[in-house]
């Protein structure tokens, strides 16, 4: 519904315009006003869309209330109505964007036809704002699907080049040239407050937050240029940890990496934040990688942590010869610092537990790892750990040679299918009730591409058969197939076809 407010010193010329008005434009919603400060007062409380205002009134003038109004409310439009045809007036009335102005007397023909062009500039441009407005939900909510998936292959080292690049440039939160991680630990039970802490990052606009693994929430935060490094990172953690307070949970525990000049580096950073909440007993429930102690013993428990931490996401990974090469270098170097040979035994088979344990949180039945004897001597105790390690690896291998045959054709098809929808890494993962992780390694290993691939390949094949219908739009076919953004719909075109829509779109014609 159009507002509109009329503005006339005498009484019958408003009610006079009124009749006109409700006679040719009945779903107008029509108020009154007697002189320029009325107008102006109900500008704010009525808040017309067009106001027909008179130039000569006593007090304040039309002229000086379109000023006044036009400078608080610059979407409102004016129609000035006097009797004095001079260039002098309608010159100062177009410096404030009147759209029009009617004479007096002007015949009743001739004020709807004025007023009937402006009402529908007006119902046009909120048609157009409406559907601007829908339009920036839903890539709203497709960027909070691609923000997590951007975080998950930055993270894991499953980047897509192309995608990363482009997805930059239309996420709301712009990168900079300096960023660095933080890892948020959730207590058990606490998964709740995901949310919570999604929206305390997005308020402060400068982060993208992961998907959660475990009790771990990852989150690339850009450098604000105006505010150190530790200020902004602390401030962001108090904001974070204040959620658990307000939500009587179990405390919060953040970890914060370095700061990286490039995306390509960021996962040191990820490193960093997850060393940084080896200690979570800390009396302050936040920690810099940088404030951790050097760590100069080899015995100390909190570089056990740090290596149950790595091999958690190693083993995710399938990461099999990394975690043999780790396990390796442990006990190569408690050996080179005489560390007692039960105390090597007991501290590798916590290693094992953790590699164990994540197995079975993956689905993957695997041994309890038991040396069956006290070991003699470090190179029996190499070679027992090796053969726990085989056998947990064999289970992992037989768990997913099993299941990854129908589970990339189940995705596969599902992607072909549903192609034109917002699909993530966690919607696939939740489909096939397997790691987002997982899923993206596994495209990699036995399709050798990205699942973004496939799904940019089922969508530009679709756009290629609607580009052929002269009467779609390519805004309509950005749509269609399943894009938010008709400009980034047009880039990934263009990298796939070395075409642009519109280019592609006349060889069709030509042929």
């Amino acid at each position: 519904m159009i507002r509109l407010l009329i503005v006339d010193d005498e009484q019958i010329e408003r009610e006079g315009m009124q009749v006109i008005l409700e006679k040719n434009f009945p779903d107008l919603i029509i108020e009154q006003a007697k002189n320029g400060n009325m107008a102006v007062q109900l500008a704010g409380e009525f808040k017309p869309d067009l106001i027909l205002m008179d130039i000569k009134m006593p007090g304040m003038n039309g002229l000086e209330a379109v000023e006044r109004i036009s400078t608080d409310y610059p979407h409102i439009k004016f129609i000035m109505v006097t009797a004095y045809d001079t260039f002098d007036y309608m010159r100062q009335a177009i410096k404030f964007g009147v759209k029009d102005y009617i004479l007096k007397p002007s015949k009743a023909s001739d004020i709807v036809m004025t007023i009937g062009k402006v009402l529908e500039q007006i119902e046009e441009e909120k048609v157009s704002l409406e559907r601007r407005k829908q339009e920036k939900e839903a890539l709203q909510k497709a960027l909070a699907l691609v923000e997590t998936d951007v975080v998950t292959q930055l993270l894991f080292d499953h980047v897509h080049d192309v995608h990363v690049d482009m997805l930059l440039e239309i996420l709301d939160i712009q990168s900079t040239n300096e960023m660095f991680v933080m890892i948020v630990l959730l207590p058990a039970g606490s998964e709740h407050l995901y949310s919570s802490v999604k929206e305390k990052v997005r308020k402060k606009n400068s982060g993208w937050v992961g998907a959660l693994y475990g009790n771990q929430l990852p989150i690339i935060v850009f450098r604000q240029p105006d505010i150190s490094y530790r200020s902004q990172a602390t401030t962001l953690a108090r904001e974070i940890l204040s959620i658990a307070k307000s939500d009587l949970v179990g405390d919060l525990f953040v970890g914060i990496g370095n700061v990286y000049r490039s995306l390509d580096q960021i996962r040191q950073s990820y490193q960093e934040s997850l060393i940084a909440t080896m200690d979570t007993t800390l009396p302050v429930k936040y920690r810099f990688y940088s404030d951790v102690p050097v760590i100069g013993d080899v015995n100390n428990e909190q570089l056990i942590q740090h290596h149950k931490k790595e091999f958690t996401d190693l083993v995710r990974l399938g990461e099999w010869q990394q975690i043999r090469t780790s396990v390796m270098n442990i006990i190569q170097c408690y050996e080179s610092e005489g560390l007692d040979l039960l105390q090597t035994q007991q501290r590798m088979l916590e290693v094992l537990w953790i590699v164990s344990r994540v197995l079975r949180e993956m689905g993957v039945n695997t041994v309890t790892p038991l040396y069956p004897y006290q070991t003699l001597d470090y190179r029996q105790l190499r070679s027992e750990t090796n053969h726990l390690l085989d056998r947990m690896r064999q289970s992992y291998h037989d768990h997913y040679d099993r299941l990854e045959a129908d589970t990339i054709h189940q995705i596969k098809q599902y992607i072909i299918e549903h192609s034109s929808e917002d699909i993530s890494l966690d919607t696939l993962a939740k489909k096939v009730e397997l790691s987002p992780i997982y899923i993206s390694k596994m495209f990699k290993e036995k399709l050798g591409i990205n699942y973004i691939d496939l799904l940019t390949e089922c969508r530009i094949e679709k756009a290629k058969k609607l580009l052929g219908d002269p009467e779609k739009s390519i805004k309509e076919i950005t749509f269609e197939v399943g894009y938010h953004d008709p400009n980034y719909f047009s880039k990934v075109f263009k990298k796939m076809c070395k075409l642009s829509p519109k280019e592609y779109r006349k060889t069709l014609v030509g042929k």
